[in-house]
C-alpha cells in the first residue's frame, strides 16, 4: 500500500500493535481506527471510564482515510442549507454551532495531550476560479444571515487573491474559524492516548464475519470478539454492508504535494495558513504545511464496480496526474516547482454529503456514523459524541440528533450505479473543463451533470 506524504513523515511513529490472536469479551468493539472509531472510544471513556473498549483495524490506526486527507478542519456551516432541511432551523443551528466550536476544541485537546498535529487556524477560502463559480457560496450566506449569523465574509478580489497567492481566483468569503492539521499525526495522536486510557488496540486485524447475535461476535483471522455493542467505523468499506452498501459510494479523492517551498510562498503571498477550496463540483482543495509546501487535492471521483475499494483507491497516476494538471492551472506562477508526492484515497460519500448515523437491520446493538464525504477531519468528533451516546443507550442532545436514522438518498443499484456513475463522471470532467476555460459546456453535460451527488458545500445555482 502507497502511503500518504503525511504517514511518510512520521514513518518511524507507525510500529503497530501485535494481531489479535486470543479470543476476548467486551462491553464495546469498534471497527475502524480512524477518526471516528478513536473519538468514539474517547467519548465512551469519558462518559463510563470503567467500559472495556475494543479497536478492530485492518491496517493501521490512521492509515485509511484519516492519514491520507487534506487535513482541513472544518465546520457544518457549508452544508446549513442541507441541515435545516434535514433537522430544521433549531436543530441546523445546534449543530452547525457546535461544528465550529469544535474545531477549537480540537486544537485544545492537541495541547492538553501534546499531540503535535501541526494545529494552524488560518481560516477557510472559498473561492471561484472561474466565471461558471462566482458566487457559489450566496446560498450559504443568505441561509446564514437568515438565521442571525454571520459566518462567511465576503473580502476584496484583490484579497482574496493575495491571500490565495494567485491570480487565478477571482473571487471569494473566509470562514474565519477554520484550521489545518497534518493529519496522520492527529490520528496517531489520539491512538496514544486511547492506549493510554486503556483502550486495547489491535491493528493489522481485519474483521472477516460480524455475527448479529446478543451479543455479538467478530470473528477475526487469529481470534474473536464478543461484545455488547459494536460500532462500525470503517468509513468507505461499508459499502460491503448489504443495507448500507447503496448508502455511501466509495469515490477517489487525490492530493499531490510540492517540495517544501517557504521562499515562494513567501513570494508569491500565500502566509497565512490559510486552507482553500474553488467551487467546482469535483473540488479543487489546497493548503500549506509546516515546512512549507503545497498539498494540493482533487475530489477525483473514480469509483468501482460493486463499490470495490482496490490498489487504484491508493495510487493511481492518471488521477495524480488530473490533480497536478488543477494544481498548474490554478499556481501557473508556480509552473517550475516540480511534485513530490501523490497518492489517493477512498471517500465515503452520500448523495446529499452528509453523515448518517444508525443500527443494522434487526441489530440495535451494532451501529454506524458513516457518509463524511470530504468533511470528517473535524465533523469527526462530533460522531464519535452521538456514537458514544447511542452505544450507552443515553437520551441526550446527541443520541436525538437529527442526523440519527435519517434516510438519504439512496444510490441506485449495480449494474446502474457502476455504468450511470462512469456517465455522469465524465460529464461533469467535461462540463468543469470547459467551464475552467470560459467555454459553455454542451447541454447534455449540463443536465447530465445534475445527477451528481451533492458537492462539500451547498452551492447556489
Amino acid at each position: 500500500m502507497k502511503r500518504s506524504l503525511w504517514l511518510q513523515e512520521i514513518a518511524d511513529e507507525l510500529t503497530p500493535t501485535a494481531p489479535l490472536r486470543e479470543d476476548l469479551s467486551v462491553d464495546v468493539a469498534i471497527i475502524g481506527g480512524g477518526f471516528v472509531g478513536l473519538w468514539t472510544a474517547l467519548r465512551l471513556l469519558e462518559l463510563e471510564p470503567q467500559c472495556r473498549i475494543v479497536i478492530l483495524e485492518r491496517d493501521i490506526c490512521g492509515g485509511g482515510a484519516s492519514g491520507r486527507n487534506g487535513g482541513f478542519v472544518m465546520s457544518w456551516w457549508p452544508k446549513i442549507s442541507s441541515l435545516v432541511a434535514q433537522c430544521g432551523k433549531e436543530e441546523a443551528l445546534r449543530l452547525a454551532r457546535a461544528s465550529e466550536a469544535n474545531i477549537g476544541e480540537i486544537g485544545e485537546f492537541c495541547a492538553q495531550h501534546g499531540i503535535d498535529a501541526h494545529f494552524r487556524r488560518g481560516g477557510w477560502l472559498w473561492t471561484a476560479t472561474s466565471d461558471a463559480q462566482r458566487g457559489a457560496w450566496k446560498g450559504v450566506q443568505r441561509t446564514c444571515e437568515s438565521l442571525g449569523e454571520q459566518v462567511f465574509r465576503s473580502l476584496p478580489d484583490n484579497e482574496v487573491q493575495r491571500r490565495a497567492g494567485s491570480r487565478q481566483h477571482l473571487e471569494g468569503v473566509i470562514e474565519a474559524s477554520n484550521a489545518t492539521v497534518q493529519p496522520a499525526r492527529l490520528a496517531r495522536g489520539l491512538r496514544r492516548v486511547a492506549l493510554e486510557k486503556g483502550v486495547r488496540i489491535f491493528e493489522n486485524t481485519p474483521v472477516d464475519d460480524i455475527q448479529r447475535s446478543e451479543p455479538a461476535v467478530l470473528r477475526t483471522p487469529s481470534g474473536s470478539v464478543t461484545a455488547r455493542r459494536v460500532v462500525l467505523a470503517t468509513n468507505a468499506w461499508a459499502a460491503q454492508i448489504p443495507e448500507l452498501s447503496r448508502v455511501v459510494l466509495p469515490v477517489t479523492s487525490t492530493i499531490v504535494a510540492t517540495h517544501p517551498i517557504p521562499r515562494r510562498l513567501e513570494q508569491i503571498g500565500w502566509t497565512g495558513g490559510e486552507s482553500i477550496t474553488d467551487s467546482q463540483l469535483m473540488v479543487d482543495f489546497y493548503r500549506t504545511t509546516q515546512d512549507g509546501r503545497i498539498a494540493f487535492g482533487k475530489g477525483t471521483g473514480m469509483i468501482n464496480y460493486a463499490s470495490r475499494i482496490d490498489a487504484s483507491f491508493d495510487d493511481n497516476p492518471r488521477l495524480s496526474e488530473e490533480t497536478e494538471k488543477d494544481f498548474r492551472r490554478t499556481y501557473p506562477n508556480l509552473a517550475d516547482e516540480p511534485i513530490s508526492h501523490a497518492w489517493c484515497g477512498p471517500i465515503d460519500r452520500t448523495y446529499d454529503s452528509m453523515p448518517v448515523f444508525g443500527h443494522l437491520e434487526g441489530a440495535p446493538h451494532i451501529f454506524y456514523g458513516i457518509g463524511w464525504s470530504g468533511n470528517g477531519v473535524g465533523p469527526s468528533r462530533l460522531g464519535g459524541r452521538i456514537l458514544a451516546s447511542l452505544v450507552l443507550g443515553r437520551s441526550d442532545e446527541w443520541s436525538r440528533c437529527g442526523l440519527v436514522g435519517r434516510r438519504p438518498k439512496s444510490f441506485p443499484p449495480e449494474p446502474i450505479r457502476y455504468f450511470g456513475g462512469l456517465l455522469v463522471r465524465g460529464a461533469v470532467q467535461r462540463k468543469e473543463e470547459q467551464e475552467a476555460q470560459n467555454r459553455k459546456p454542451s447541454w447534455l453535460d449540463l443536465r447530465l451533470s445534475k445527477f451528481a451527488p451533492v458537492g462539500l458545500e451547498d452551492k447556489s445555482a
